[in-house]
């Protein structure tokens, strides 16, 4: 019986060759192919894959969300994140999603393949460089709200524009922008939320 594979990525010629290099394996059969992450629940549910291939950072919706939704509405698809950034707060989000592994871009193509069929046999597959960062890096130290503050102020939208996105009073907005950039030990929120970033923690 053939894996089925379904790729999500939002750059075309990254999915072409995913599904070049995973056809020439007699065991695995490409079954759809999405770029946005608003799409991967659907094409999930119509071609019903064994494993997804999740990259992270897609438009519509990012991939450790598709992936929380994914495992849901098709919990018998198992995901294999594929990230060009191996942030180390991405693997940790992944796997809390619901992941079954962690794989970086850059992964020899036998070895891709290979990850696959470890994911679909019900094995967790993880980059031991990534896994090791993660172990240092450690946790982020955001609370939930904090981060969605970040997040609304990556925009660079005022105080007032944050306040009004999160249904939230100024002076809440402000008492966490204050903790935040205290936490990451950035000068400026802008700062902060590239800290945050850099760290996969938004």
């Amino acid at each position: 019986m053939s894996i089925k594979v379904m790729l999500a990525d939002d750059q075309a010629l990254v999915r072409g060759a995913l599904a070049a290099l995973l056809e020439l394996e007699s065991d695995l059969t490409v079954v759809s192919e999405v770029g946005d992450g608003t799409e991967v629940v659907a094409a999930a549910v119509e071609t019903e894959p064994d494993v997804v291939l999740m990259d992270v950072e897609m438009p519509g919706k990012d991939g450790i969300t598709a992936t929380a939704e994914l495992r849901k509405a098709v919990p018998g698809a198992k995901v294999l994140i594929v990230t060009t950034f191996g942030r180390p707060g991405y693997l940790r989000r992944g796997l809390q999603a619901g992941a079954a592994g962690f794989v970086v871009k850059d992964t020899p193509a036998r070895e891709l393949a290979d990850a696959v069929r470890r994911v679909h046999q019900g094995l967790r597959v993880v980059d031991p460089a990534l896994a090791t960062d993660s172990l240092i890096a450690g946790e982020s130290p955001l609370t939930a709200r904090e981060t969605d503050v970040l997040r609304a102020a990556r925009g660079g939208g005022t105080v007032a524009d944050i306040a009004r996105e999160l249904f939230l009073s100024e002076g809440t907005v402000r008492n966490h922008l204050s903790a935040v950039i205290g936490k990451t030990g950035a000068r400026t929120r802008a700062e902060a939320a590239q800290i945050a970033e850099s760290n996969g923690w938004l």
